[in-house]
């Protein structure tokens, strides 16, 4: 056999060998990180949900989802064993670590639209106006308005459908 041929499969196997050793890491880590699990830390299970572990067993968890709330699950159902700090910014929306120099956007859009001006006589002048948007109005450019109602007649009006032209 020619060492050509023999490529293909040596390439092969090597990248299954590659493949496996990864994803049995992974799994290693996993279960490592499930067995240093601690009452109170905070985890977030395969399905999503958050809560806090209140008991450990062999192969089960006993966790706290809210008040009155415990959940049994086993070990292989938690995804993630979450820190503290992480827990917290997720489940209760606390932020320990802003910024203070950061710039914070405000809770109504009223500060945004604010102006230099003291006074509000300018805005409400200007909300006064007319604004032009190109359509001439004819009785407004001073033509007859009889003219503008001729001119309307002439024009075939339209009707619900109950014509005599059948």
């Amino acid at each position: 056999m020619n060492a050509y041929t023999l490529l293909p499969f040596i390439v092969l196997i090597a990248a299954m060998f590659l493949m496996t050793r990864s994803a049995k890491k992974k799994q290693q880590q996993a279960a490592q990180m499930r067995n240093e699990m601690q009452p109170g830390s905070g985890v977030r299970t395969i399905g999503g949900m958050y809560a806090t572990v209140k008991e450990v067993n062999e192969d089960t968890v006993l966790l706290d989802a809210g008040p009155g709330v415990d959940l049994l699950f086993a070990k292989n159902a938690i995804g993630a064993v979450l820190t503290d700090d992480e827990y917290n910014r997720i489940v209760h929306g606390i932020e320990h670590d802003l910024k203070s120099d950061a710039d914070i956007v405000p809770d109504d859009a009223s500060s945004l639209t604010e102006t230099d001006e003291t006074d509000g006589s300018a805005a409400a002048a200007a909300s006064d106006d007319k604004i032009d948007l190109g359509k001439k109005d004819t009785v407004e450019d001073g033509t007859d308005a009889s003219a503008a109602e001729a001119k309307s007649d002439d024009e075939p009006k339209k009707t619900d459908g109950d014509s005599d032209a059948k």
